[in-house]
């Protein structure tokens, strides 16, 4: 047993150094979305941590084969897991990459973690110094929901033990079910297709404050992004084909910066907008910050100069994109 720590003890909120190098910290992963955020969701997600000895260790690479069958469940459900041993991040890039392993893989080089847990295995005759393999099921706030000692097999979660402990937390969300997301503050930010079904509104017909400005960068996989307002500085905007939210955190703390949902922009289907992209939009106050709804592209003054037009091909398209209704 991992003589530290106890279910309902809260997991140390540690950083290592992910199989790129780069600073990974727990709570990171487990924090509340933006879109969360101004949906007044502040609950966060399930993390799974799970210590494994390595590369070499039959008994992981058989876990993490079914790790890797169970990735895609994780994904659709927003639970998020890492993997973290004693190798250096070259080597776990290689077994992750191996694998076909997508989630984080955290390297504790110097022990320094593993000691703190007391789950350092001082017995093994392969490589010396070793994690106990060892799986902890995280609520948000980094509290422990069940450890899993694997040093048999058989100690290790099946993919249905886990199942229950990820259910069991998700319950305790206050958006679990659906009543959470017909309210008239929610249907502000997440807009119901329906609102567009004649199509888009005139601004400010709502009796919401009207405002210009210029997307800072739209993060398409997650459908959310961010608009400078004409009062804040836009002069950095970012590639909406590179970015994600992640790498945008930099850019969401900036004042006077408006979230928006894709939802937002008025139309069927998928929507998205480019970075850079001139745009006006009703402005909602959530208990985030500000919102933007009823999204339309600003329509830029013809400046008299004859131009040739732009080929489609390899261009980065129109700034807003989706079927209008």
């Amino acid at each position: 047993m991992a003589n530290t720590l106890r279910v309902g003890d809260v997991f140390p909120d540690v950083e290592m150094p992910d199989q790129r190098n780069l600073p990974a910290r727990l709570s990171q992963l487990t924090r509340a979305s933006l879109l969360d955020q101004h949906l007044g969701f502040a609950d966060g997600y399930p993390l799974i941590v799970q210590f494994f000895r390595g590369f070499f260790c039959p008994r992981d690479q058989e876990q993490m084969r079914q790790l890797v069958q169970f990735q895609r469940e994780l994904a659709v459900n927003y639970s998020q897991l890492v993997s973290i041993s004693a190798d250096p991040p070259i080597v776990n890039a290689a077994f992750r990459a191996g694998l076909g392993a997508e989630w984080p893989f955290l390297s504790d080089v110097e022990r320094a973690v593993i000691k703190q847990l007391d789950i350092l295995d001082e017995t093994e005759g392969e490589y010396a110094y070793r994690a106990q393999p060892y799986t902890f099921v995280l609520r948000p706030d980094l509290r422990i929901h069940a450890i899993y000692n694997g040093w048999f097999f058989v100690g290790r979660p099946t993919l249905e033990e886990l199942r229950h402990d990820l259910r069991a937390i998700m319950q305790l969300r206050a958006d679990y079910r659906y009543e959470a997301y017909a309210t008239p503050a929610v249907r502000q930010v997440r807009i119901p297709q329906q609102e567009w079904a004649n199509g888009a509104p005139a601004l400010g017909a709502s009796g919401l404050p009207v405002a210009r400005g210029v997307v800072r960068w739209f993060d398409s996989a997650k459908g959310v992004g961010m608009i400078a307002p004409d009062a804040a500085d836009a002069s950095q905007t970012m590639d909406g084909r590179q970015i994600n939210e992640d790498a945008c955190e930099a850019n969401q703390d900036r004042d006077g910066d408006v979230f928006f949902h894709f939802t937002a922009i008025p139309g069927e289907g998928y929507r998205t907008v480019r970075a850079g992209a001139p745009v006006q939009f009703e402005v909602v106050q959530t208990s985030a910050g500000k919102a933007a709804r009823n999204v339309q592209p600003l329509a830029q003054p013809d400046s008299g100069k004859q131009t040739k037009p732009r080929s489609r091909r390899g261009g980065r398209g129109k700034a807003i994109t989706g079927r209008s209704s």
